[in-house]
């Protein structure tokens, strides 16, 4: 944005120095929620990569295409099955419902380390399950891209779409971490088809011109969400 503020969803770039194709890239995770659910933590890592990238103007859902980087302690206890079950989760279930393919990826297993003191006292760091999904797609027009700057001087409204549907589930989340809390029960993505008919709605929107701003609700929530944009707008909300 204008007074450098680094805070656009996705990363657009042009083609060539002549055309106004070109693509984008964006990414999501959500590490701390595999503490409470693994697939779900999984499911939201495909959604923030989604809502993310759906800042400029791809057309159809299925146009995207995924990189997922796995990382995971094999061996401990727990963490074999929560890895197993966020696979299921993201590869059997969610991607196929959004019409999604993961032809890329890589992995690291060993996400656990060992070692002794000075005062032979024994240590270990065990690091969550953490899946990072990278988004990519093919951009018809890079000059439609959306980014979170406010401007005042154009009017318009603040719609919150809530693909939470309203539970305001909070384990997990970066509030919960500023008062060293984890919480119970993460957000989560419900219903696929929602996330789906979201896309659609706002490609629509973002191919007509027809939003100002946009930005998604991410793990600092909407008060993060709407600070951000009025930083990148120079403004007040």
């Amino acid at each position: 944005g204008p007074w450098q503020i680094p805070v656009a969803d996705c990363a657009v770039t042009a083609a060539s120095y002549d055309s106004y194709a070109g693509e984008a890239m964006a990414m999501g995770e959500r590490t701390p929620v595999a503490l409470l659910n693994h697939a779900a933590s999984a499911r939201l890592a495909v959604a923030e990569a989604v809502t993310n990238i759906a800042a400029t103007e791809i057309g159809d859902l299925k146009r995207i295409k995924l990189s997922a980087n796995w990382m995971a302690a094999a061996g401990h206890p727990g963490e074999d099955a929560g890895l197993y079950d966020a696979v299921k989760a993201v590869g059997e279930e969610l991607c196929p419902a959004l019409g999604i393919t993961i032809p890329v990826g890589k992995d690291s297993m060993s996400m656990k380390t060992q070692w002794q003191t000075e005062q032979g006292e024994e240590r270990a760091v065990t690091s969550p399950l953490s899946l990072i999904i990278t988004a990519f797609a093919r951009v018809t027009d890079i000059r439609k891209t959306v980014t979170p700057q406010l401007r005042p001087e154009q009017g318009g409204r603040l719609l919150l779409l809530d693909l939470g549907m309203g539970k305001n589930r909070m384990g997990g989340s970066a509030l919960a971490q500023v008062y060293g809390q984890l919480g119970s029960e993460p957000a989560d993505l419900d219903a696929p088809e929602h996330l789906a008919f979201f896309f659609a709605q706002i490609q629509h929107l973002v191919a007509n011109r027809e939003l100002i701003a946009y930005h998604d609700r991410g793990d600092g929530g909407l008060f993060v969400t709407l600070a951000e944009m009025a930083f990148a707008g120079h403004c007040g909300v």
